[in-house]
């Protein structure tokens, strides 16, 4: 798609791109060894600044709910998120750039051994406080109660202190905090799979919405998405598939 001075202003209304980076998907994004915020969604947000040619500024924040919170207050024009249909009510998705798998921790010595065993009444389910996790389970758990740790990195610690049964989370992290800390084991399969996107405010208009979204086809089909992914040694996520329209006008 073409770009204007609409869509350039659309997403710069401060004068630069203000790109909401979370720190608490470490698929997403971390810190460099200097303390730089890094991952696929900075090379993301750094290429779409490019393409409008214009500054980027990075809006670091180190929760899914603080991301969605800031641009939705339109502090920060684009985003990258879980989509889910909460978080849509003011937030235009595009399609996903990556999939991404949530999976479910236990003790070593815990009975349960498959996912249809976790909602039961029993059992409390510690997800990180307005994480896609958390807005996923808050709507299909019907009997497991659901415990919030203040983050998803903090999601295993929360769970060894509160002494609860199941921890929620991205594969990754929890792969990761089982090398950590011992005595930690992953249910089989997965209990979704988050469709990671881009959003921006919707009162940003239609036009600017459908451009970011043809922006996204355009890294997934480039390779972009999967060259960041695996220059970031990022396991457990994959490049979404190509959505059938994305270039029909082209």
């Amino acid at each position: 798609m073409p770009l204007n001075p609409w869509i350039q202003a659309a997403f710069t209304p401060s004068g630069k791109l203000r790109a909401a980076i979370n720190l608490g998907n470490p698929i997403l994004a971390c810190r460099d060894a200097a303390g730089r915020a890094c991952g696929v969604s900075v090379d993301l947000a750094t290429e779409f600044a490019r393409l409008l040619d214009t500054e980027l500024e990075l809006v670091v924040v180190d929760t899914a709910g603080k991301s969605v919170d800031v641009v939705v207050a339109e502090n920060a024009d684009i985003g990258f998120f879980a989509v889910d249909p909460v978080r849509g009510e003011h937030v235009a998705f595009t399609a996903p750039y990556a999939l991404i798998e949530g999976c479910y921790m236990v003790k070593q010595e815990s009975p349960i051994r498959a996912n249809e065993q976790v909602d039961d009444a029993a059992h409390r389910v510690v997800v990180g406080k307005g994480s896609a996790y958390d807005l996923y389970l808050t709507r299909s758990l019907r009997h497991a109660r659901i415990v919030h740790a203040p983050s998803s990195p903090a999601v295993v610690d929360t769970f060894l202190q509160e002494g609860a049964e199941v921890a929620a989370g991205v594969k990754q992290q929890l792969e990761a905090d089982a090398r950590r800390l011992g005595d930690l084991r992953l249910l089989d399969g997965r209990f979704m799979v988050i469709q990671q996107a881009m959003g921006t405010p919707k009162s940003r208009g239609d036009e600017a919405a459908a451009f970011l979204a043809h922006f996204v086809e355009t890294m997934k089909a480039s390779g972009f998405v999967a060259q960041a992914l695996a220059r970031h040694g990022v396991h457990g996520a994959s490049v979404a598939p190509i959505a059938a329209d994305a270039f029909q006008e082209e």
